[in-house]
């Protein structure tokens, strides 16, 4: 998978941005401040429909416009489409497919894969739960599309039993006949994910602990674990990675998730919020015996979140895809060892894609062509950007 072409308008600080683009390693050099990331930020917008630096879709429209486009022709065996979203400041958002409309944006999750490393994904590892659980949501989407009905369809139900518990808290009389229903709901869209994502940790585990092998070698084993917010009520077998996902699992998760809900509903009315479900849990990164977050060093910290996107590379590619690489400015935080092994996984990549300040900070072994991204025009000199195509290593 590649992409041929991107176009940006008024996303982040583009006011405009076109260009052809080619399979093997492409570099965007330029300045701080100069909206490299903005180009790898949008590819992964159209391939995740979420940003790696902001929460809120607002803050990727131009400051003074009300709506941006993001479009790409992606080449996947042989076979070309062309995505594209607008983003709305007022309205939803719309998306088209060779330029006709869908019906809903995520229907376009799954045209353009991508796996980004960023300085961002320290996070992943010293960040707060909702890091990791984002990291794993987004990598199963990814790997399956209709999941994201799956979490939309978790997501409005918290927000509903999350509504009546918040009201229930506050008045003493609060009409409550319609919890058990919203339980019901919660645990089987709930019990769709949390399937699917044990079912994911059990596919990356092996591949974190190559990943991270190939980074430090000499460091101690890197293991993944699913921390679940179901307590007792789920047999605790169904935690272990190296335990093969069975077709029941779903079913033996609904139960424990209804159970456990029974169990924790005196506290939820209590305290008025949704203390089970997905939504509470977290991934357990270990090296050796340790947990990560706390006690690696900063340098263990770097392999670790590094070894999590580097396999969530291999298990795309072994899914039968080759996602497109993006690598935003990672090399200048990166030493000899750690910058080998990204550069060896890049180079078996269809399409990488990265930015830098300095064309050193990239390792020559990756033969990379370059853009340069430089600032012009404008009373503020960000207002507009242009690109210059370097002749050497670029094939016309």
């Amino acid at each position: 998978m590649f992409v041929r072409a991107l176009t940006l308008g008024n996303f982040r600080s583009w006011e405009g941005f076109s260009s052809d683009l080619q399979t093997g390693c492409t570099v965007f050099i330029g300045p701080n401040g100069s909206g490299k990331t903005n180009l790898l930020e949008g590819l992964g917008y159209l391939a995740t429909l979420d940003s790696h630096r902001v929460s809120a879709d607002a803050a990727l429209i131009r400051t003074g416009t009300t709506r941006a486009n993001v479009g790409a022709a992606v080449v996947n065996n042989g076979r070309e489409l062309s995505v594209e979203v607008e983003l709305n400041s007022s309205a939803p958002n719309r998306a088209r497919v060779n330029k006709s409309p869908v019906r809903r944006t995520r229907e376009i999750l799954g045209i353009l894969k991508t796996v980004l490393f960023a300085p961002e994904d320290l996070a992943l590892v010293r960040g707060e739960p909702a890091e990791r659980r984002r990291f794993l949501d987004e990598l199963l989407t990814t790997r399956l599309p209709r999941l994201a009905g799956v979490r939309a369809d978790y997501d409005r139900v918290l927000r509903q039993r999350s509504a009546l518990l918040k009201t229930a808290a506050r008045a003493s009389r609060a009409d409550l006949s319609t919890l058990d229903v919203w339980d019901g709901h919660l645990a089987t869209h709930g019990s769709v994910l949390l399937a699917q994502r044990l079912r994911l940790v059990h596919d990356l585990a092996p591949h974190l602990a190559a990943s991270y092998q190939s980074i430090a070698p000499s460091s101690r084993e890197a293991h993944l674990r699913y921390r679940c917010s179901l307590g007792e009520s789920l047999p605790a077998e169904l935690l272990d990675p190296a335990r093969s996902p069975g077709t029941d699992d779903q079913a033996v998760i609904e139960a424990a998730f209804l159970s456990e809900l029974a169990a924790a509903r005196r506290k939820e009315l209590e305290r008025g919020v949704c203390l089970v479900g997905p939504h509470r849990d977290d991934l357990d990164l270990r090296l050796g015996t340790e947990a990560v977050k706390g006690f690696a060093s900063h340098g263990e910290s770097w392999s670790f979140a590094l070894a999590l996107r580097l396999a969530s590379f291999a298990l795309l590619r072994e899914d039968g895809t080759d996602p497109v690489l993006l690598l935003d400015d990672v090399f200048a935080e990166l030493d000899r060892p750690r910058r080998a092994a990204l550069a060896k996984a890049a180079g078996a990549a269809e399409q990488v894609l990265i930015t830098a300040a300095v064309a050193e900070d990239v390792p020559e072994e990756l033969d990379a062509c370059e853009i340069g991204v430089e600032m012009v025009g404008g009373e503020d000199g960000r207002t507009s950007r242009t690109v210059a195509i370097e002749a050497e290593g670029w094939e016309q």
